[in-house]
């Protein structure tokens, strides 16, 4: 477990007061009323949900449906809608709907917030709901937000009843209370249930309690930029006779890295030496994704080197980090066209000097060989996990290995070589991935054999001895660009 890496998206909404008190039992769900500002205009990427995260082809539909009915107020239509949504989905499909609106990183039309009551209301009366406190925490946090302050303390004061006597279970309510303001960076949400929290940790025996509420008190402090509050609960930690845990330091990391304290993000990393606590990769990768999101390229390049010195591996996320802060990558990314370089050669040839060292770090670790299968059945490079930068940078990088095996007579010729690169189901939108349409531009430039599989569309395969050719003659044709490149 360890602290939340991310960016979250302050969002807004008109404080309306809605119709009805709140009843898991309500027959029919009344609606909200009109809200106090204008309706919003549909436009056709609205309509067409062109900018929502991955969620399900029913749940797309639902929204589509449902949006106009919002932006008229047709609160008959609304409720119909719901209804019929909740009664012809599957579990997972209405619950995905509900997490959609309740996340603070969507992206779907402001007028949408509006509808999460009511689905949450009409999901509770699904033969199939189980009452989940963490669910409730995120409805709760949304209507705070939207300023619904009646229909706030009827569910609050519901669930603390419900909890009253489980004191394990009302500290975690507490703890996602904590969290899921954070996340929405809702201040006064957050400073009502840290204090709620804090209260509950100070009145406890339980060293449960104790463990648990600190945790959340001190990564919430830091999600919301007050690290200094939250290395101050260390301290009271001890204080208590508790002794903080890697978890704690790494949210107090991070939250000054984020801030762009990097003297006292150094301090803490000294005080976890001096305490016997090892940074780890993800402290690490916190480290670098704080000197990234301040342009500390050159920093980023000696933290790395420390990294090696320290024997700390790099992962995945470790080039996520890295390859996002370099400006030059991230604007080839932006715009793939016939000047982007095809080898790591002619990449580092139009890196500014911090950014090539850092790519050469990158390329000198093992991260390529951990995405890497290699047997007599398949020689396989799994891309899951990185993003666009890295899964470039490493495509390259698995071309000149590929060709180095393949020509040096030491290593076996799989029978097929793949590339995987998933078909968008976990993108921005759904079904349309990034890396799979920079994949394709990196196969038509080098006149690859590779195509994708009709089995799976998230890979592209060739066979082996295919590949072997293509790529010997690929060195050739960028020695030589006058000589005939056919397979």
């Amino acid at each position: 477990m360890h602290a939340h890496v991310g960016y979250q998206q302050k969002i807004t909404t008109s404080h309306v007061p809605w119709n009805h008190h709140l009843s898991h039992r309500q027959q029919p769900l009344t609606f909200l009323s009109q809200p106090t500002s204008p309706p919003l205009n549909l436009s056709t990427k609205w309509n067409n949900f062109k900018c929502l995260a991955a969620i399900s082809k029913q749940t797309q539909r639902f929204f589509s449906a449902v949006l106009p009915t919002v932006a008229t107020r047709d609160t008959s239509a609304t409720n119909r809608l719901i209804k019929k949504f909740v009664a012809s989905s599957p579990k997972s499909i209405a619950l995905d709907a509900l997490s959609h609106l309740l996340s603070p990183n969507s992206t779907h039309h402001p007028l949408l917030y509006f509808l999460t009551l009511p689905l949450y209301l009409k999901i509770s009366e699904a033969s199939w709901f189980s009452w989940n406190p963490t669910l409730v925490a995120q409805v709760v946090v949304l209507l705070d937000k939207q300023g619904l302050d009646k229909e706030l303390e009827a569910l609050m004061s519901e669930t603390v009843s419900r909890l009253e006597f489980k004191e394990r279970e009302l500290v975690l309510f507490y703890c996602n209370l904590v969290g899921f303001n954070s996340k929405h960076n809702w201040a006064r949400g957050f400073d009502d249930s840290y204090s709620r929290l804090n209260q509950l940790v100070c009145d406890s025996n339980s060293v449960y309690v104790k463990k648990q509420g600190y945790k959340a008190m001190i990564s919430g402090l830091c999600e919301m930029g007050r690290a200094r509050e939250a290395e101050d609960l260390i301290g009271e930690m001890r204080e208590r006779g508790m002794k903080p845990t890697l978890f704690e330091f790494r949210c107090v990391l991070y939250g000054y890295g984020r801030l762009g304290l990097f003297k006292d993000m150094e301090r803490i990393l000294d005080k976890m030496e001096s305490g016997g606590i090892e940074a780890d990769t993800v402290c690490a990768n916190m480290v670098l994704a704080s000197y990234g999101a301040h342009n500390a390229l050159p920093e980023m390049g000696l933290w790395l080197r420390k990294m090696k010195t320290l024997g700390i591996p790099l992962s995945t996320r470790t080039c996520n980090s890295v390859l996002n802060s370099c400006p030059t990558i991230m604007a080839l990314m932006r715009n793939l066209d016939a000047s982007c370089p095809v080898s790591i050669q002619e990449l580092l040839k139009i890196l500014s000097e911090d950014e090539a060292k850092l790519v050469k770090e990158l390329i000198e670790s093992s991260v390529l060989k951990e995405a890497m299968r290699w047997d007599t059945s398949e020689g396989k490079l799994d891309l899951h996990g990185m993003h666009l930068g890295s899964a470039y940078v490493m495509t390259l990088q698995w071309m000149e290995e590929m060709r180095n095996r393949l020509s040096n007579g030491e290593h076996v010729i799989p029978a097929e070589i793949t590339v995987v690169c998933g078909s968008g189901n976990h993108s921005t939108v759904r079904g349309e991935s990034p890396v799979k349409s920079m994949i394709t531009e990196i196969m038509a430039r080098t006149r690859s054999p590779m195509r994708i599989d009709r089995k799976n569309n998230g890979c592209f395969v060739a066979k082996g001895n295919v590949v072997k050719k293509w790529l010997l003659l690929t060195y050739e044709w960028a020695r030589n660009p006058s000589i005939d490149h056919k397979l």
